[in-house]
């Protein structure tokens, strides 16, 4: 039995891939096959809590509070209108994290340290990182079982997907050994690209068996609905995009608790 709850952290240090709607889409399909999900949004920018239609402004406590001060489950997680999913938000402040934690010590624990006082409440944790290297990815990926790697067919993410595996090799090596890639997911995918079919070649030759069977495409209500504050299953639960994430939910379940 794998201990609940199941950590992931969605990481990649080039920004604009689809990671926060991937962290999104993903955690509500998974909630939606049942799973108790708690989303933990570690990006400054906070995109996963509005995509969740969290209104920021209103918010009390966040993952800088979390970070900096060890903030409760209880006063941190914010349950969502949807069903088996919630969320620690993030706000702007979360920006200051990485310099206020230089000297603190266990400083790439404090998500470990947050976790371990949810006991078994959720099945799975899920993680949206900055598109960054710093403390707060390191802090994810410390915390992490797998790391779930977005990331488009191009040849410039080609590079970025080598030095993202050299960090989390460094993590592995010197703060988390349990750390595996659970999956590289291809997004906004346009298979009648020769370029796409090249870097999709390419990545198979050297990760295939990382990536996720189904790529994600480009899709015009994947890029509506955070503006809605809606996951894609709920906003449009017929789309092409809709579909593509419920196969990886599924897949990311088998992967990680294995049924």
């Amino acid at each position: 039995m794998i201990k609940k709850p199941y950590v992931i952290a969605f990481a990649n240090q080039k920004g604009g891939v689809g990671k926060t709607t991937s962290a999104i889409n993903i955690a509500s399909c998974v909630a939606e096959l049942g799973y108790k999900v708690l989303m933990l949004d570690c990006d400054p920018q906070g995109n996963t809590t509005s995509g969740l239609g969290i209104n920021k402004k209103k918010v009390s406590c966040t993952m800088y509070d979390v970070l900096i001060d060890g903030e409760s489950p209880e006063n941190a997680v914010i349950e969502t209108k949807f069903k088996n999913l919630s969320v620690v938000p993030s706000t702007i402040n979360l920006a200051g994290a990485e310099f206020d934690l230089i000297d603190e010590e266990r400083r790439e624990r404090r998500i470990c340290d947050f976790i371990e006082k949810l006991g078994d409440t959720y099945d799975f944790v899920m993680i949206d990182c900055p598109p960054s290297l710093g403390m707060l990815t390191v802090n994810a990926l410390t915390a992490s079982a797998g790391v779930v790697i977005p990331m488009q067919c191009e040849y410039f993410a080609l590079e970025g997907l080598s030095q993202l595996m050299i960090s989390v090799k460094k993590v592995k090596e010197h703060y988390n050994p349990d750390l595996t890639v659970t999956g590289i997911l291809i997004t906004m995918h346009n298979g009648r690209l020769n370029l796409a079919s090249q870097v999709l070649a390419e990545i198979k030759r050297y990760y295939s068996d990382k990536l996720f069977s189904v790529t994600i495409p480009r899709n015009v209500t994947l890029s509506e609905a955070p503006g809605f504050g809606e996951p894609i299953n709920y906003y449009d639960k017929y789309s092409k995009g809709c579909k593509a994430y419920e196969s990886v939910a599924e897949q990311l379940v088998r992967r990680t608790v294995g049924v």
